[in-house]
Protein backbone atom coordinates (compact mmCIF):
# COMPACT_ATOMS: atom_id res chain seq x y z
CA UNK A 1 0.00 0.00 0.00
CA UNK A 2 1.12 3.06 -0.50
CA UNK A 3 0.64 6.35 2.18
CA UNK A 4 -0.52 10.00 1.27
CA UNK A 5 -0.98 9.89 4.96
CA UNK A 6 0.86 10.92 7.93
CA UNK A 7 -1.83 9.28 9.87
CA UNK A 8 0.56 5.87 10.46
CA UNK A 9 -2.41 3.48 8.70
CA UNK A 10 -0.44 3.20 5.37
CA UNK A 11 3.01 1.74 4.55
CA UNK A 12 5.13 3.98 2.47
CA UNK A 13 6.34 2.18 -0.65
CA UNK A 14 9.16 -0.15 -0.30
CA UNK A 15 8.63 -1.13 3.11
CA UNK A 16 7.95 -4.96 3.95
CA UNK A 17 4.89 -5.94 5.80
CA UNK A 18 5.41 -9.17 7.67
CA UNK A 19 2.84 -11.46 9.67
CA UNK A 20 4.27 -12.89 13.07
CA UNK A 21 2.31 -15.52 15.20
CA UNK A 22 3.45 -15.06 18.95
CA UNK A 23 2.30 -18.90 20.29
CA UNK A 24 2.24 -20.43 23.47
CA UNK A 25 -0.11 -22.38 26.25
CA UNK A 26 -2.27 -20.55 28.14
CA UNK A 27 -0.76 -17.69 30.60
CA UNK A 28 2.28 -17.78 28.96
CA UNK A 29 2.16 -13.89 28.42
CA UNK A 30 1.15 -13.79 24.90
CA UNK A 31 -0.98 -10.82 25.89
CA UNK A 32 1.51 -9.27 27.82
CA UNK A 33 4.69 -9.42 25.31
CA UNK A 34 2.10 -8.13 22.58
CA UNK A 35 1.28 -4.87 24.47
CA UNK A 36 4.81 -4.10 26.02
CA UNK A 37 6.05 -3.78 22.24
CA UNK A 38 3.43 -2.73 19.79
CA UNK A 39 3.82 0.97 19.04
CA UNK A 40 0.25 1.45 18.39
CA UNK A 41 -2.62 0.52 20.71
CA UNK A 42 -2.88 -3.03 20.94
CA UNK A 43 -6.04 -4.76 19.92
CA UNK A 44 -7.12 -7.75 22.56
CA UNK A 45 -9.77 -9.80 23.38
CA UNK A 46 -9.12 -10.57 26.73
CA UNK A 47 -12.31 -11.90 28.24
CA UNK A 48 -12.74 -12.96 32.54
CA UNK A 49 -12.26 -16.71 32.42
CA UNK A 50 -16.14 -18.53 33.62
CA UNK A 51 -17.18 -21.49 35.30
CA UNK A 52 -17.90 -23.16 32.38
CA UNK A 53 -14.37 -22.32 30.90
CA UNK A 54 -12.55 -24.15 34.08
CA UNK A 55 -13.91 -27.32 33.02
CA UNK A 56 -11.97 -27.48 29.92
CA UNK A 57 -8.70 -25.46 30.43
CA UNK A 58 -6.48 -26.59 33.34
CA UNK A 59 -6.05 -23.97 35.73
CA UNK A 60 -3.25 -25.65 38.20
CA UNK A 61 -0.79 -23.70 39.40
CA UNK A 62 -2.69 -20.60 37.50
CA UNK A 63 -5.20 -19.80 40.37
CA UNK A 64 -4.30 -16.05 40.34
CA UNK A 65 -5.16 -15.67 36.31
CA UNK A 66 -8.50 -14.88 35.50
CA UNK A 67 -8.63 -13.70 31.90
CA UNK A 68 -8.06 -15.23 28.49
CA UNK A 69 -7.27 -14.33 25.15
CA UNK A 70 -10.67 -15.20 23.23
CA UNK A 71 -9.71 -14.32 19.86
CA UNK A 72 -6.18 -13.01 19.39
CA UNK A 73 -4.29 -10.09 20.20
CA UNK A 74 -2.70 -7.68 17.41
CA UNK A 75 0.04 -5.04 17.70
CA UNK A 76 2.37 -3.52 15.30
CA UNK A 77 6.44 -2.77 15.26
CA UNK A 78 8.16 -0.75 13.05
CA UNK A 79 11.78 -2.54 12.84
CA UNK A 80 14.19 -0.76 10.17
CA UNK A 81 12.59 1.64 7.87
CA UNK A 82 11.85 -0.90 5.70
CA UNK A 83 10.11 -3.61 7.70
CA UNK A 84 7.14 -3.81 9.65
CA UNK A 85 6.09 -6.05 11.97
CA UNK A 86 2.42 -7.25 12.31
CA UNK A 87 1.85 -9.61 15.71
CA UNK A 88 -1.05 -11.96 16.03
CA UNK A 89 -1.16 -13.43 19.74
CA UNK A 90 -2.91 -16.58 19.51
CA UNK A 91 -5.15 -18.52 22.27
CA UNK A 92 -3.29 -20.55 24.30
CA UNK A 93 -6.19 -23.77 24.65
CA UNK A 94 -6.06 -26.55 22.81
CA UNK A 95 -10.01 -25.88 22.29
CA UNK A 96 -9.55 -22.73 20.20
CA UNK A 97 -7.14 -25.07 17.48
CA UNK A 98 -9.17 -24.34 14.24
CA UNK A 99 -8.91 -20.01 15.58
CA UNK A 100 -5.35 -20.99 15.99
CA UNK A 101 -4.86 -22.18 12.52
CA UNK A 102 -6.76 -19.52 10.93
CA UNK A 103 -3.91 -17.12 12.56
CA UNK A 104 -1.56 -18.50 11.26
CA UNK A 105 -2.72 -18.33 7.97
CA UNK A 106 0.04 -16.20 5.72
CA UNK A 107 2.55 -15.48 8.49
CA UNK A 108 6.67 -15.53 7.55
CA UNK A 109 6.96 -16.66 11.34
CA UNK A 110 6.36 -17.39 15.01
CA UNK A 111 7.75 -16.67 18.55
CA UNK A 112 6.71 -19.23 21.34
CA UNK A 113 6.61 -18.34 24.82
CA UNK A 114 7.84 -20.72 27.07
CA UNK A 115 7.13 -21.20 30.69
CA UNK A 116 9.98 -23.04 32.67
CA UNK A 117 7.28 -24.41 34.99
CA UNK A 118 5.62 -25.87 32.47
CA UNK A 119 7.93 -26.24 29.70
CA UNK A 120 6.45 -29.51 28.00
CA UNK A 121 3.39 -27.19 27.24
CA UNK A 122 5.09 -25.23 24.61
CA UNK A 123 5.17 -28.06 22.22
CA UNK A 124 2.25 -27.99 21.07
CA UNK A 125 2.35 -24.37 19.39
CA UNK A 126 6.31 -25.96 18.22
CA UNK A 127 4.71 -29.09 16.04
CA UNK A 128 2.26 -26.20 14.58
CA UNK A 129 4.58 -23.95 13.18
CA UNK A 130 7.02 -26.74 12.13
CA UNK A 131 3.75 -28.75 10.59
CA UNK A 132 3.56 -25.68 8.51
CA UNK A 133 7.22 -24.96 7.75
CA UNK A 134 6.84 -21.77 9.83
CA UNK A 135 10.41 -20.73 11.32
CA UNK A 136 10.14 -19.57 14.68
CA UNK A 137 12.34 -18.66 18.05
CA UNK A 138 11.58 -19.58 21.73
CA UNK A 139 11.59 -17.13 24.40
CA UNK A 140 11.93 -17.76 27.76
CA UNK A 141 9.17 -15.99 29.91
CA UNK A 142 11.51 -15.22 32.80
CA UNK A 143 8.63 -15.42 35.44
CA UNK A 144 9.59 -14.85 39.31
CA UNK A 145 10.68 -17.95 40.92
CA UNK A 146 10.46 -19.75 38.39
CA UNK A 147 13.36 -22.94 37.75
CA UNK A 148 16.16 -21.55 35.70
CA UNK A 149 17.86 -24.23 33.75
CA UNK A 150 21.03 -23.32 31.27
CA UNK A 151 20.39 -22.94 27.38
CA UNK A 152 21.79 -26.78 27.04
CA UNK A 153 19.09 -28.40 29.53
CA UNK A 154 16.27 -26.33 27.40
CA UNK A 155 17.38 -27.19 24.27
CA UNK A 156 17.35 -31.04 25.66
CA UNK A 157 14.21 -30.72 27.47
CA UNK A 158 12.42 -29.00 23.98
CA UNK A 159 14.28 -31.26 21.78
CA UNK A 160 15.06 -27.97 19.99
CA UNK A 161 17.26 -27.78 16.47
CA UNK A 162 20.90 -26.10 16.98
CA UNK A 163 19.43 -23.60 14.10
CA UNK A 164 16.47 -22.34 16.26
CA UNK A 165 17.03 -19.36 18.36
CA UNK A 166 16.88 -19.80 21.61
CA UNK A 167 16.15 -16.21 23.74
CA UNK A 168 15.66 -15.27 27.75
CA UNK A 169 13.26 -12.54 28.19
CA UNK A 170 11.00 -10.55 30.38
CA UNK A 171 7.81 -9.71 28.21
CA UNK A 172 7.24 -6.98 30.54
CA UNK A 173 9.53 -5.03 29.05
CA UNK A 174 9.97 -3.43 25.51
CA UNK A 175 13.24 -3.84 24.84
CA UNK A 176 13.24 -7.37 26.18
CA UNK A 177 10.59 -8.66 24.02
CA UNK A 178 11.90 -6.24 20.98
CA UNK A 179 14.88 -8.43 21.26
CA UNK A 180 13.10 -11.77 20.59
CA UNK A 181 11.68 -10.33 17.67
CA UNK A 182 14.88 -8.86 16.29
CA UNK A 183 16.34 -12.31 17.03
CA UNK A 184 13.26 -13.96 15.06
CA UNK A 185 13.59 -11.93 12.03
CA UNK A 186 17.38 -12.13 11.75
CA UNK A 187 16.41 -15.96 11.84
CA UNK A 188 14.37 -15.31 8.92
CA UNK A 189 16.85 -13.34 6.84
CA UNK A 190 18.95 -16.07 7.56
CA UNK A 191 16.98 -18.54 5.57
CA UNK A 192 15.75 -16.19 2.93
CA UNK A 193 12.58 -16.31 3.79
CA UNK A 194 12.07 -12.25 3.81
CA UNK A 195 14.27 -10.05 1.36
CA UNK A 196 14.06 -6.39 2.72
CA UNK A 197 12.56 -3.60 0.22
CA UNK A 198 15.42 -2.71 -1.46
Amino acid sequence: MHSNSSDGHYLDAGVTPVKLVVMGPFAVGKTTFVGAVSEIKPASTEERLTQAGELVDDLRGLEDKDTTTVAHDFGRLTLTEDIVLYLFGTPGQPRFAAMIEDLMYGALGGVVLVDTRRVAESWDAMERLEEAGLAYVLAVNEFPNSPKYTEAELRTALDLDPWTPLVMCDVRKRESAKAVLIALVSHLLSRSSLEPAS
